[in-house]
């Protein structure tokens, strides 16, 4: 009986030791998302900014993206975290998809999820992050809430402006930046990585006190 009582305590702490390990593994691991469309044709256009984004971060880490299942990622560590960005290959529209394979492919908390996009109501250049909210009538925030069937899911928007004629909403979009904003442009990336470290070291709060501004 002795035994029975203290091979099953064993048992279970080695069950609640293992748990504590895989949720701290998990906890460890974040997933930048950056909206976009895949095609030459789509590059440096206003709907890409989050294709952009990541592009900035890896070059700050010296890495590379390849080419998987639904999308480009690029993986690196980060004061013992670990960072995989993210670059959808399912078009804006149906974002969601690839969003969800690949936070069930690594297992990632929704908490450690950050997704990059584009804003037509906010100014050129300025960012505004966010811990959850509405998908504030992006198509591709839209389909990820929808898909993954909750909006607690962290969000940077980067404001593209909104000088357009009506009904030419999608032609701005998928139009490309001007020299003006190229040339602003430059000289607000190296603030991508810094979010990027700040969000997996600080959390989204610091981060938000920080940089939405």
């Amino acid at each position: 009986m002795l035994f029975l009582f203290l091979w099953k305590n064993y048992s279970l702490n080695l069950f609640n030791l293992f748990n504590c390990k895989k949720k701290d593994s998990e906890m460890k691991k974040f997933l930048i998302v950056g909206i976009g469309n895949i095609g030459n044709e789509y590059d440096d256009t206003r709907h890409n900014i989050g294709f952009q984004f990541l592009d900035c971060v890896s070059k700050e880490f010296e890495e590379s993206f390849t080419t998987v299942k639904h999308g480009q990622t690029c993986k690196f560590n980060f004061k013992g975290k670990s960072i995989t960005l993210l670059k959808p290959s399912t078009y804006v529209n149906l974002s969601g998809k690839a969003v969800r394979y690949w936070v069930n492919k690594e297992k990632i908390d929704i908490k450690n999820l950050l997704v990059i996009s584009d804003d037509l109501n906010l100014e050129f250049g300025r960012i505004r992050l966010k811990p959850k909210g509405s998908d504030g009538g992006h198509n591709g925030l839209k389909d990820i809430t929808n898909t993954l069937e909750t909006s607690n899911y962290s969000r940077l928007r980067f404001g593209i402006g909104g000088n357009f004629s009506k009904g030419k909403q999608s032609d701005y979009v998928l139009s490309k930046w001007n020299k003006e904003e190229l040339s602003e442009f430059i000289e607000i990336e190296p603030l991508f990585t810094e979010i990027v470290k700040s969000y997996v070291n600080q959390g989204i709060d610091k981060t938000m006190n920080k940089f939405n501004c």
